[in-house]
C-alpha cells in the first residue's frame, strides 16, 4: 500500500471515528501547582477526537516485545550478550518538571520489561519507577493497579485520567512509550521482528499516526506538548504495512528514532 493510500485510509478512520461520537519527592500540593493545563479551555468537539482518539490506541494489541508476551525466546548464546542501549535508571532522576516524569515512567516501564526478558536485573528499575510513581502522585493510576503497566495505556488508564484532568500528561506517556518500543526494536530488528506480523506492523503505524494527530491537537492547549511534537514530527517515515517493510523502515530512520527518544527521555 502507497504511504499516501495507508495514510488516507487510516485518518478516514479516525473521521469517522470522532464524527460518531460527537530529583526529590514532592508533595501533592506541589505537583498540582505544576499542572498548567486547563482540560476544561478544550472545545467540546476537539475533546470528542481526543476520546476517539484513544479508544483507537486502547484497541491496538501491544507491541510483542517483552517476556510476559511469550512470544520471543532467547537462546543460551543470546542471553550472555546484554543490551547496552537500555536506560540507566539512575537517569530518571534528571525528570524535574511532572511532564518529564511521566515520560520517564513510561520509558522505564519499556525497559525493565526487556531487562526482565535477558534476565538481567532489575531491583533498581523497580526502586526507581515506584519513586517515580510518589513522585507524581497521580490518583489515575489506581485504575489499573496490579493490571498492567502505565506505559500499555488501556482505556480505563485515559478514562481516569480524563476525569483528573490529566489527558495531556496521557498522551505524554503515550508518546514516549511508542518511541522508546520503536527504539528497542530498532536496535535488534532481526530478534524483536520476529515476533511481529504484517497486522503488528501496520498497528504500530496506525498508532503512530493516532498519537501524532492527538500531540498536534493539543499543543493548542498546552505549549508543554511541543517539543513532543517536534520529536515525533520526523517519524512519519515509519508508515508500513508489513514486517518488511517496517524492517527497512525503521533500520532507515534510526537516527530519527534515537534523536526522538532523546529529546522525550534524555
Amino acid at each position: 500500500m502507497k504511504k499516501s493510500s495507508f495514510f488516507a485510509v487510516a485518518l478516514a478512520t479516525m473521521v469517522f471515528a470522532a464524527c460518531g461520537g460527537k530529583k526529590t519527592t514532592q508533595n501533592a500540593e506541589e505537583v498540582s501547582a505544576e499542572i498548567s493545563f486547563e482540560q476544561e479551555q478544550i472545545e467540546a468537539s476537539i475533546k470528542q477526537n481526543f476520546d476517539s482518539l484513544a479508544t483507537q490506541v486502547g484497541n491496538l494489541k501491544q507491541l510483542p516485545i517483552r517476556k510476559k508476551d511469550g512470544v520471543i525466546t532467547l537462546s543460551e548464546e543470546e542471553m550472555k550478550v546484554k543490551p547496552d542501549y537500555l536506560l540507566d535508571p539512575n537517569i530518571s532522576e534528571k525528570a524535574t518538571t511532572l511532564a518529564e516524569k511521566y515520560r520517564m515512567l513510561s520509558a522505564l516501564q519499556i525497559d525493565k520489561e526487556i531487562a526482565e526478558l535477558y534476565e538481567m536485573p532489575t531491583t533498581e528499575y523497580e526502586n526507581r519507577i515506584a519513586s517515580l510513581f510518589v513522585d507524581i502522585n497521580d490518583p489515575s493510576f489506581k485504575a489499573i493497579e496490579g493490571n498492567s503497566d502505565v506505559y500499555e495505556t488501556t482505556q480505563e488508564l485515559y478514562n481516569a485520567m480524563n476525569e483528573n484532568g490529566r489527558i495531556n500528561y496521557f498522551w505524554q506517556i503515550v508518546s514516549t512509550a511508542l518511541v522508546e518500543q520503536l527504539y528497542v526494536v530498532s536496535q535488534n530488528t532481526d530478534k524483536f521482528l520476529a515476533a511481529f506480523d504484517d497486522e503488528t506492523a501496520s498497528n504500530m503505524s496506525y498508532r503512530m499516526i493516532l498519537i501524532q494527530d492527538a500531540i498536534n491537537r493539543l499543543t493548542e492547549y498546552d505549549p508543554e506538548v511541543t517539543p513532543v511534537a517536534e520529536a515525533l514530527e520526523p517519524l512519519n517515515v515509519i508508515n508500513a504495512t508489513s514486517v518488511s517493510e517496517l524492517k527497512e523502515q525503521l533500520e532507515s530512520a534510526k537516527d530519527q528514532i534515537a534523536a526522538a527518544r532523546q529529546s522525550l527521555v534524555g
